[in-house]
């Protein structure tokens, strides 16, 4: 069968689509306060061979970037053949992965020889106390020697994803910046999202507020390439050898230049996170033709913003939406 040229696709609001965060997983080790709803059903999962069958339609339409996601991916045992088989896919330029870093140390060196190039770990403080709290599991330990695995290994870039919840792990703002001061890692705080439970905003640690308490930080010059479109605005400061991040999608959003979208491991697209939005691939899966034309559909359909200020998401678990 010959090869199907690519297609750029630029969506209805101008912007170009090339970026694809795969949910390979519903099901999650940890337990985090704020990502699960505690309505998760179980259901059948997408097979490596089907990630890929999709993945090859969506690289026609000019994704050259993967990230896998959860749920937390590294549950999956066949995580590595995965990556292996997203990795061989012509035009597809780099394969990532987000992990909460507890089965990372297992499968970090499997996941560098498939061709995983970098590594974001969720890590929403230092502190081993405020860690079980957060997440159900007494195992920080385990997330540290994967931070060291992953250096081993090459895997890179290394970045920690943070979400700070006023009263609960606010105050570990200072020894994750550090982090970013000691080693060359990205440290990011992303702002708590509107999901599963109302009342949220007010514990929104904004990204202007940790400027604000960190006056020290000073804006780190991007250097323009094919990856260094980021949602994440970052600084830097003397003597630090990483960067902090910050992502702000509730106080400032950046869906104007939001170039991503999600397949989730039930088999459905959902062209914005903050959107209920959603194309079912199974039902088309075995149809060559319709699964070209849903994708091409479901990158078009993608909406202007998301709803966040709307209410969205106070019924929702990022564990169920592929965040």
């Amino acid at each position: 069968q010959a090869e199907r040229a690519i297609i750029i696709m630029i969506d209805s609001f101008g912007r170009d689509i090339n970026y694809l965060r795969i949910s390979v997983t519903k099901r999650c080790n940890l337990n985090c306060s704020y990502c699960t709803d505690g309505k998760s059903e179980p259901e059948k999962e997408l097979t490596a061979p089907q990630i890929e069958k999709i993945a090859r339609v969506f690289a026609h339409f000019g994704i050259k970037k993967i990230r896998l996601t959860g749920g937390e991916p590294l549950v999956r045992e066949d995580i590595a053949e995965i990556a292996e088989r997203l990795c061989g896919i012509d035009g597809i330029e780099k394969v990532a992965i987000t992990t909460n870093g507890v089965l990372l140390e297992k499968y970090a060196e499997a996941l560098k020889k498939a061709g995983v190039k970098g590594v974001n770990i969720s890590l929403d403080t230092t502190d081993a106390v405020q860690y079980a709290r957060i997440t159900g599991a007494d195992c920080i330990d385990r997330v540290f020697r994967s931070i060291e695995k992953a250096k081993q290994v090459g895997l890179s870039p290394i970045r920690i994803n943070a979400v700070l919840i006023k009263g609960e792990n606010d105050t570990s703002a200072k020894e994750l910046i550090n982090l970013a001061r000691d080693s060359r890692i990205d440290v990011r705080f992303i702002e708590l999202m509107p999901f599963s439970e109302s009342g949220r905003e007010k514990r929104v640690v904004t990204g202007d507020e940790i400027l604000t308490q960190f006056p020290f930080l000073v804006p780190f010059e991007n250097k323009k390439g094919s990856f260094e479109q980021s949602v994440a605005r970052y600084y830097t400061a003397d003597g630090f050898k990483g960067r902090v991040g910050l992502i702000t999608p509730v106080s400032h959003n950046f869906c104007h230049e939001c170039n991503r979208i999600r397949l989730l491991s039930n088999g459905k697209i959902r062209p914005c996170l903050g959107n209920n939005s959603e194309f079912d691939l199974l039902e088309v899966l075995d149809d060559e033709s319709a699964l070209y034309e849903s994708v091409r559909e479901a990158i078009l359909a993608k909406p202007e913003a998301h709803l966040f200020n709307c209410g969205y998401g106070k019924f929702h678990g990022m564990n169920n939406i592929g965040g």
